[in-house]
């Protein structure tokens, strides 16, 4: 019988980086370039997806031609934020372009996942162009018994 799954408490905040104000700017510098106050949320935004699975939460991310060097994952309590660089695509030296609908430049998506879930036991993977994060939900212990030892003297023998 497979687990009654709860509704999703997932909620993608695309440009509320607040929580986040500390944290933003080293990981742009760590990437190489400076986060001004104008772009701090970012210059592009790549599509993403929030699931559930009877075991995870999991977020996937479209991130073609992005190297893992150029994306960063911070969790901080029930919010993840995930940052980084798409580079643009560079036309031959004798081409120029006709059309740009591909998003490039930084970015920074943030997720608000349940507090059901264990965040400090997530995992991510960049594989084939999608980003991939698993945050494993917390074993669900209500209404089972839980052992709870006795402090005091020892028997005196």
């Amino acid at each position: 019988m497979t687990a009654m799954r709860s509704r999703i408490h997932a909620i993608v905040l695309p440009s509320e980086t607040s929580d986040f104000a500390t944290e933003l700017p080293e990981v742009f510098l760590e990437l190489g370039r400076e986060a001004d106050a104008i772009g701090m949320a970012g210059e592009c935004a790549p599509p993403l997806d929030v699931f559930e699975t009877d075991e995870a939460v999991e977020i996937a991310m479209d991130l073609p031609g992005v190297p893992k060097e150029a994306v960063r994952i911070v969790a901080k309590g029930t919010m993840v934020l995930i940052a980084g660089e798409k580079m643009p695509r560079r036309g031959q030296g004798y081409s120029s372009f006709h059309l740009v609908e591909r998003g490039y430049g930084r970015f920074a998506r943030t997720v608000r996942v349940s507090s059901a879930c264990d965040v400090a036991q997530a995992r991510a993977a960049l594989t084939n162009g999608e980003l991939r994060l698993t945050i494993p939900k917390r074993t669900d212990r209500r209404n089972q018994p839980i052992h709870i030892p006795i402090a005091g003297e020892r028997p005196v023998a």
